[in-house]
């Protein structure tokens, strides 16, 4: 096997030119959006082989995520070249211009050249390639004709779209979701079941992700991904009844509104070019819901909870075809809305970046303890106050050193819920704080009769 360096190809006799081939993957990505780098390979072709086994796909991969931006996902493999085990980087992107180290590079020849200032200006001038757009290898036969008539009539009934479904090919086309007689990567994402990836689901005995007592995976087109895992959701949450003047009402834990969103906007704004999927996660405390796709650097969640944040699309088709059947409503005001129905509900909810996604976390209220059902009734909310208080009093008597933390671990309650009944419990006198904060203990002056 004969290899030549090349505009897409580089060659490396081993990873000490590690940094120097991270420098040439931007510069090829630059240029032509995917290539390949070989490690173990000398310039002239010969294989010598790449020594370090995982270790090694390790510190490649390691340094292309900590010093590529924006975020790469390449295909990093031992492969055996010339009887020598050397390694293959596969790499591919559509998002430049791409930058390693703070700079940005195009592959000119076999060489590596810093960009002009007025060449990088041209590039973001020119930034209108999205992943959604790409060319799909799946066919017009892979579309499911009856979730796109569905599709139609939950569009035409709410009105954001003036025309009638008649087949496949003009309704696709008509919604700009196809190249040529090709589908678009959004066209498959939408309407092709199953497309590549997968909604994973789980339920954890605790507060960490040692013990599942469920695991699921999810496939499918992404109108049915939405529907399986709110469902998921919906169906190992708490609901509770309220019975009052008129029919019996169900009420979940989590307002069902604020689920559904957060499931919609975890498919609508993901990177669809990360392999990794997108997450449900049910823990004792609380409810997680993950996407892939990383929250923009100049904004802060709390801008669009306020309602002052401007929504950066990653994937515009996407978003614009599901804002035309209700499935996600007015852009940008999706964070606003889930942080709206908790907050009806008393839910707490929070929005969080990670270095590999944004999540949307809420917290399970503890009803046993009292907490969040502010609307059952006043009589029940005194008996789960006054119940929670004994608990604590009891906790307090048996160890005057124990910490707020763990009172909420043994009685379930949230921290801030023992902190509430701790300051009522101050409040009437039942009880003292001796000595400071830290070192101190508590007195149980007075217990409850």
């Amino acid at each position: 096997m004969n290899i030549k360096e090349s505009e897409t190809v580089e060659l490396k006799k081993s990873t000490a030119g590690l940094k120097e081939a991270v420098i040439s993957m931007v510069a090829i990505l630059n240029k032509h959006q995917r290539g390949r780098i070989y490690f173990g390979i000398k310039n002239d072709g010969i294989a010598v082989g790449q020594q370090g086994g995982e270790a090694v796909l390790r510190e490649i991969s390691r340094a292309i995520s900590d010093h590529i931006e924006p975020k790469i996902y390449p295909k990093i493999e031992i492969r055996p070249i010339q009887s020598k085990p050397c390694v293959l980087v596969d790499f591919e992107g559509h998002d430049s211009p791409y930058f390693a180290y703070g700079r940005a590079y195009v592959r000119v020849g076999e060489s590596d050249k810093q960009m002009t200032a007025r060449y990088l200006e041209e590039q973001f001038q020119n930034k209108r390639y999205s992943w959604e757009r790409g060319i799909s290898q799946k066919t017009l036969k892979d579309v499911k004709a009856g979730v796109i008539r569905m599709y139609m009539r939950r569009a035409n009934e709410a009105g954001r779209i003036n025309f009638k479904h008649a087949n496949v090919y003009d309704t696709l086309q008509k919604l700009g979701l196809l190249s040529g007689r090709k589908l678009t990567n959004a066209a498959e994402v939408l309407f092709c079941d199953p497309f590549m990836l997968e909604f994973q689901a789980a339920i954890f005995a605790g507060t960490d992700k040692i013990t599942f007592l469920d695991i699921r995976s999810f496939k499918g087109n992404l109108f049915s991904l939405r529907e399986q895992a709110e469902n998921y959701v919906k169906e190992h949450i708490k609901w509770r009844a309220e019975i009052k003047s008129g029919p019996r009402k169900e009420i979940p834990e989590i307002p069902v509104e604020a689920i559904r969103e957060a499931v919609g906007n975890s498919l609508c704004h993901r990177d669809y070019a990360n392999p990794k999927g997108n997450e449900v996660a049910i823990f004792k405390d609380r409810i997680e819901i993950y996407n892939p796709g990383q929250f923009p650097d100049e904004i802060d969640p709390e801008d669009f909870i306020k309602g002052k944040g401007h929504s950066i699309l990653r994937n515009p088709l996407i978003a614009e075809t599901m804002f035309r059947s209700e499935d996600i409503e007015k852009w940008a005001s999706g964070i606003k809305r889930i942080y709206e129905e908790c907050q009806k509900s008393r839910v707490k909810v929070d929005f969080n970046r990670t270095k590999t996604g944004f999540v949307v976390i809420f917290h399970r209220p503890n009803w046993e303890g009292g907490e969040g059902l502010e609307d059952s009734g006043q009589e029940s909310r005194e008996k789960s106050r006054e119940k929670s208080r004994e608990k604590i009093i009891r906790l307090i008597g048996g160890n005057p050193a124990i910490t707020t933390e763990e009172i909420s671990r043994v009685l379930s309650l949230s921290v801030a819920g023992v902190e509430k009944n701790i300051k009522a419990l101050k409040q009437q006198k039942l009880l003292r704080r001796v000595g400071p904060d830290k070192g101190g203990h508590w007195r149980v002056v007075k217990r409850l009769s």
